[in-house]
């Protein structure tokens, strides 16, 4: 089995991960070494700037598409300092709670900003 070491300001192109379109490029890199059957090493060192909108764009849509045990089993974080260790713990958390049932989410947040879609 082979594992990936995916390093974020690589594919960022820089210490700011706050954009969740960046996000999105990281998960495509993760969820396409997951689904053939990679382990992924996820460097989080050398991040200046962390925010939840971007772990949720690159980590936490991943709980979307893979189950909780898989990504047990396949995901390590290096390098991550206290701080965007415990973001990415809340983001994790958050994730799950979503992913299990996304219904009262979605109805909390139309309540919150209206429905659009009418």
């Amino acid at each position: 089995m082979s594992t990936l070491e995916v390093k974020i300001t690589d594919i960022v192109g820089s210490p700011s991960c706050i954009n969740p379109e960046d996000g999105e490029k990281v998960f495509q890199v993760i969820a396409e070494a997951l689904r053939a059957e990679k382990s992924v090493t996820i460097f989080l060192g050398g991040i200046e700037d962390l925010t939840s909108r971007f772990l949720n764009s690159a980590i936490g849509q991943l709980y979307g598409e893979f189950s909780e045990e898989k990504l047990k089993a396949k995901l390590r974080v290096t390098k991550a300092n206290q701080d965007d260790l415990a973001l990415l713990k809340r983001v994790v958390e958050r994730a799950k709670e979503y992913f299990k049932n996304p219904v009262p989410f979605e109805q909390a947040s139309r309540e919150v900003l209206g429905d659009f879609d009418a």
